[in-house]
């Protein structure tokens, strides 16, 4: 083995490490999604510090991809009796997308002193890899736009349990979901849940589904449970390093990153953060209004983070998991489609004459 794949392995361990112990010290203080957080927040403050993390490609798309069989346990017959009232909030997200969008757009340009395309690709509340790929390819600065949507994935995942709990008054345990101990679960359990992924994966890459690694085995564990073939369940401890990894993923997108320019990112992100929130809860609770859904599954299905991150925090909390991940793969895909078309139009406001 050459010296530099030894020194790629160690520095892995090194951030899985990190983030292990920033989950399990957040464990043990009783803080909301322990094991997420925790990982999130310890390698983000040992990337500000310089430290060597790195998290090699093929450690996400596993953990990935135990998410999505994981977040298939939780659809059942009954999930689908209210589908039909789903429409009016998927409707919404147009709406929702359109007014968070040029609020942070407005925001970036008067704050941030952003140019145009790196200012709108910024804004655009969705998923990382295509705002940064679309806004590169129309003149934005590439490494600005990829702060700016890690630093909002990074503050909305950790502000958003508390602000959970702040507006539903329940406390959110360290682990989430309800505890499911290692030796409770039975070997053909575990069978069918490897299944459930390598399928999945399969389906994802052959039928060229977005979050081919989190929807595939999503579908095919959902199909599981729906047709009554299995009803897996998994450890708790699953769930878990589940939460290590992309909590630790999360943070690590800070590595090889100026500290200055860390905190100036971080600082203008507060202020968007706090920005898309405050839509997204005017959005949550018009909708929830007008449909009867619960409020707190109509905030986490608006809220701006990630897919895998959002469909985690649903699955931990145990909070109407097909709601809220079917929203937001509609809004990723909306974000991709309609802001390439609207760039198209060549509209700033703010162009100078």
């Amino acid at each position: 083995m050459t010296r530099m794949k030894l020194l790629a392995i160690a520095t892995f361990l090194l951030t899985l490490s990190i983030g292990g112990v920033g989950g399990w010290v957040m464990w043990h203080f009783h803080m909301p999604l322990a094991w997420l957080l925790g990982a999130m927040i310890f390698c983000g403050l040992a990337a500000l510090a310089g430290l060597p993390l790195a998290m090699p490609k093929f450690a996400r798309p596993p953990m990935t991809a135990t998410i999505g069989a994981m977040l298939g346990t939780s659809f059942s017959p009954a999930v689908f009796e209210h589908a039909g009232v789903w429409l009016m909030s998927l409707a919404g997200l147009v709406f929702f997308i359109a007014a968070a969008a040029s609020v942070a757009y407005v925001y970036f340009r008067k704050v941030g002193k952003f140019d145009h395309p790196t200012a709108f690709f910024s804004a655009m509340p969705g998923g990382l890899v295509e705002m940064v790929t679309l806004g590169a390819e129309r003149g934005g600065d590439e490494r600005m736009i990829s702060l700016i949507h890690a630093a909002r994935i990074f503050l909305v995942v950790l502000s958003l349990p508390f602000v959970i709990q702040l507006i539903s008054g329940e406390e959110i345990g360290r682990s989430g979901s309800s505890y499911v101990p290692f030796s409770a679960v039975e070997a053909k359990d575990l069978a069918w849940f490897a299944a459930a992924i390598w399928l999945g994966v399969a389906a994802g890459i052959i039928l060229r589904l977005p979050a081919r690694y989190l929807l595939g085995p999503m579908i095919v564990s959902a199909g599981l449970h729906l047709s009554g073939v299995s009803d897996f369940q998994l450890p708790s401890v699953f769930l878990a390093a589940a939460q290590v990894v992309i909590g630790t993923t999360v943070g690590c997108r800070f590595v090889n990153t100026a500290p200055m320019l860390i905190l100036r990112v971080i600082g203008l992100s507060v202020g968007s953060t706090v920005l898309l929130l405050s839509v997204s809860l005017g959005f949550a609770l018009l909708v929830s209004t007008m449909t009867g859904d619960r409020f707190v599954g109509t905030v986490l299905a608006y809220s701006p983070g990630g897919v895998a991150e959002m469909s985690l925090i649903a699955l931990s909390l145990g909070i109407e998991v097909p709601f809220v991940v079917f929203h937001h793969i509609i809004r990723v895909l909306l974000v991709v489609a309609g802001s390439a078309t609207v760039f198209r139009l060549r509209i700033d406001p703010f162009k100078t004459k």
